[in-house]
């Protein structure tokens, strides 16, 4: 058997989770006291296993400091939202709470779900339970846990995709914490008699680090099923293309790491090997066990499921899932990804009716003056008799529209600005980026709000080499932890410092290829002057439909 990956003594949220009573700590307490808009330090980290975070405002930060004041705290809640399906009553609910108790605005984020951001103490509460009323949760969509489950992201588009995002459920599911807190402390459920109660999956400490698991259906590959601790890539039986023969199964992605600390890094899964769809429950939980048992509970930074495989040994760690699961990993089957970008517009879907992808960027739904963005989908939302369904890269579909309602939605679209697919360039349908400033607390620099500038720019430059129109994948985060998944991307910038930004190039189009640092700590006309000679080559010397991320690798230009 293997050895333990630990480093030395346990890390102070190891001592949290230990001393929580199964995730409890004193999170009831905390909301209650009215001296504070914050949560006891402990209830901090404790509370990100119920799906939510307690943040600051930044931009305010200094000035309540010099005028002796606590900061601006409020609290972002996230929903588990496995493959990120919901319907139009769901969609309705969740846009009142944003109104009541957030910011006004809904965030669609890179793992299918829903944020709200700018909830306040007081109302946390009321928050969750109103969207339980719904029948959404937020159990586990943050911490040290399995979070939300990704899936390929429209399942009406064919059987097979029908199939995966049913698995999708099942694996969301099988993997929840088991303990009654959250509903203790959200939807005053009766606590637990006899003290009976247990975790069997993940134990009194839960994971070592978060986990992310997504399921894919090729060639499409926008869950991006190499960044993940945990993939699985549905193989169409051979003789019959609308049934599942089983998946091909990743392990150890993850895409975080820390400036200056070689010893973290972005890293692509490792394929175990193909299963039987029959077997997916058991590899899933085999997997998650082992990294509950193994990874690092000393070092944080290398707590993630990627240090855990790179310390054993892929061949060590693929035995001991194959010992725990009960299952015989067989070689892996032929697969052929070709994007990992969304497909806009209107498609048909596999009953007949219509699906039409919007583009939402960096997955902000606002009302702004010339598109009232939120507004329409409300409006949508309260006509529409299919579902909505978020995108792994922070967009919309508006699923299962009957021939005879298409008319009607297609109407609502342009009446609120939600045509930014027919008329946007492919730069800026593909960008995406992190929240970043002014809530995130890990943030060194913008994204979100830098990125429409950044991509004006970078289309400005192309243009002026003639490359208008072309493809280009673009991302953004304000820190180098991965949350928008940079280190896949053709052009990636990671916040440094305000302004300042290291850049990576050279992912490719299918999120198969981990892009390489090119230079550290650029301002805006330190990138620009950057990319500017390499666009100019890259015009001069591509092959026809060469992607600019290929053409520098082919170049030597990296």
């Amino acid at each position: 058997m293997p050895a333990a990956n630990d480093s030395g003594p346990p890390s102070a949220v190891e001592k949290v989770k230990a001393e929580s009573r199964l995730l409890r700590g004193t999170i009831a307490q905390s909301l209650l006291d009215p001296a504070t808009g914050g949560l006891a330090e402990a209830d901090t980290h404790l509370i990100k296993l119920h799906g939510s975070y307690q943040q600051d405002d930044r931009d305010v930060r200094e000035e309540r400091r010099l005028q002796k004041l606590e900061p601006a705290y409020s609290f972002m809640i996230r929903t588990r939202l496995p493959g990120g399906v919901c319907t139009p009553q769901q969609w309705l609910a969740l846009d009142d709470l944003a109104t009541r108790y957030a910011n006004h605005s809904l965030r669609l984020t890179t793992r299918q779900a829903f944020q709200l951001h700018g909830v306040i103490k007081q109302d946390l509460k009321s928050t969750i339970a109103a969207m339980n009323a719904v029948l959404i949760d937020t159990i586990a969509a943050c911490g040290d846990v399995n979070r939300n489950v990704l899936a390929s992201a429209n399942p009406l588009e064919s059987r097979l995709h029908a199939i995966v995002h049913d698995w999708a459920v099942r694996l969301s599911e099988h993997l929840l914490p088991r303990t009654r807190a959250y509903h203790e402390i959200w939807l005053d459920g009766k606590p637990v008699a006899g003290g009976e109660e247990q975790e069997p999956i993940y134990g009194p400490t839960y994971l070592p680090r978060k986990f992310k698991a997504a399921l894919v259906v090729p060639p499409v590959n926008d869950v991006d099923v190499f960044a993940q601790d945990l993939g699985f890539i549905a193989i169409a039986d051979p003789d019959n293309g609308s049934a599942l023969a089983g998946f091909n199964v990743t392990a150890g992605g993850g895409l975080g790491a820390t400036h200056g600390d070689a010893a973290t890094f972005p890293r692509l899964a490792d394929v175990l090997g193909f299963i039987r769809q029959d077997d997916l429950l058991a590899v899933a939980e085999a997997v998650v066990t082992t990294q509950r048992d193994f990874g690092d509970r000393s070092n944080r930074k290398h707590a993630r499921l990627k240090y855990t495989i790179e310390t054993l040994g892929l061949d060590a760690f693929r035995q001991e899932v194959e010992r725990r699961a009960g299952v015989q990993f067989e070689p892996a089957r032929q697969v052929n990804f070709t994007t990992n970008s969304d497909r806009f517009g209107w498609t048909q879907d596999l009953d007949g009716r219509w699906s039409l992808t919007l583009r939402i960027p960096s997955g902000r739904i606002a009302d702004h003056q010339d598109a009232p963005m939120r507004s329409g989908l409300r409006a949508i939302a309260a006509v529409h008799s299919g579902t909505f369904r978020i995108t792994p890269n922070q967009n919309l579909i508006v699923a299962g529209v009957a021939i005879s309602a298409r008319a009607r939605i297609e109407q609502l679209t342009r009446q609120h600005g939600l045509t930014l697919h027919e008329t946007a360039s492919p730069v800026r349908l593909d960008a995406l980026a992190c929240v970043a400033l002014p809530t995130c607390p890990l943030a060194m620099a913008e994204a979100e709000r830098y990125l429409p500038d950044l991509v004006s720019q970078i289309e400005n430059r192309l243009e002026a080499h003639g490359l208008k129109g072309n493809l280009l994948g673009l991302r953004i985060t304000g820190c180098p932890n991965g949350c928008a998944r940079p280190y896949l991307a053709e052009i990636a910038l990671v916040g440094k410092a305000p302004g300042r930004y290291n850049l990576h190039l050279g992912g490719d189009a299918a999120g198969r290829r981990l892009n390489k640092l090119h230079l550290e700590n650029l301002d805006e006309p330190g990138i620009l002057g950057a990319l500017d000679p390499l666009f100019a080559r890259y015009a001069a010397g591509k092959l026809t439909n060469e992607r600019f991320g290929d053409f520098l690798w082919r170049s030597k230009l990296i």
